[in-house]
């Protein structure tokens, strides 16, 4: 039995960890070629090792990518098209924490590498994707990783939540501009889902809190995201474009308030300051004031 994603080819970038991860899994199990995109290639190599274990060795390859160069967005994207022959679906996943703390005490390098990451990544990945499938015909589908974060004020730490408001933003004008090529473009708005970006390496402690941060009983997995994604790929979105699909347990409905759930990190009497990195493999740059 044929797959939703079968004969498709994917880039899914911060594929190997936390959502992307998922994502890559469940993407393979449905029939796609997929090229794990991260900066981390330590994870990148094991991602595509359990890959391979599994039976998807001639479907799955990793390039390390720097979201936030453009030069490293290109060669993902010509890597997935000499590999696997083209190019259908683009997943732009890849994030940090970024900058934390109350906005007096925020640098403009905390700003401006929380920008590149997580907003400039996006542009980057719309723009060169939609130039390869605009060159082979057929439309696409790009995917963009926002987050409740963006929907309203208290949803995430400052610095971060500007830059998923501005994905979703950027999601909608480039659905506008690209429709006519039949390049669907939509972003997926998380809740709180726990992965390695968010546990802080410890994840027992990260489920507990993530279960009472929404309505829903139970806390985010990266799966939630990946069934999302699959969505949003798949021809079962054939008329979906422009959209911020949320999956959050309810979180958004009830009023995310991260300062009061998450007082250490958000708002204006957060303790710490400066920018954590996710699990790129780089040490956050963190101190307290």
């Amino acid at each position: 039995m044929s797959g939703r994603l079968e004969g498709k080819v994917a880039v899914i970038t911060g594929g190997a960890s936390g959502m992307g991860k998922a994502t890559v899994m469940r993407f393979l199990q449905e029939g796609a070629c997929v090229v794990v995109a991260d900066f981390n290639e330590h994870t990148g190599s094991t991602t595509v090792a359990q890959a391979t274990a599994q039976g998807y060795g001639d479907r799955v390859t990793f390039v390390r990518t720097d979201v936030a160069q453009e030069s490293d967005i290109e060669a993902m994207l010509d890597h997935a098209i000499q590999r696997f022959g083209h190019l259908d679906v683009l997943f732009s996943n890849a994030g940090v924490g970024g900058a934390i703390g109350p906005v007096t005490q925020t640098t403009v390098d905390a700003w401006d590498y929380t920008m590149d990451v997580l907003a400039k990544s996006v542009f980057l990945g719309i723009k060169h994707a939609a130039r390869r499938m605009q060159a082979q015909g057929g439309g696409g589908s790009i995917i963009n990783t926002a987050s409740i974060a963006g929907l309203s004020g208290d949803g995430g730490p400052m610095i971060y939540s500007a830059a998923k408001a501005a994905v979703i933003s950027l999601t909608k004008s480039a659905a506008v501009e690209l429709a006519e090529d039949r390049i669907r473009v939509n972003a997926i708005c998380p809740g709180f889902i726990v992965t390695p970006l968010a546990d802080g390496g410890k994840p027992d402690q990260a489920r507990e809190r993530y279960r009472n941060a929404q309505p829903w009983p139970e806390h985010g997995e990266g799966d939630h995201i990946a069934g999302a994604a699959l969505f949003l790929a798949s021809e079962d979105a054939r008329f979906v474009t422009g959209e911020h699909l949320v999956v959050d347990g309810g979180a958004t409905a009830a009023g995310p308030e991260l300062s009061k759930k998450f007082p250490q990190v958000s708002g204006r009497h957060a303790q710490v300051t400066g920018v954590t990195k996710g699990s790129t493999g780089e040490a956050a740059d963190l101190s307290r004031f």
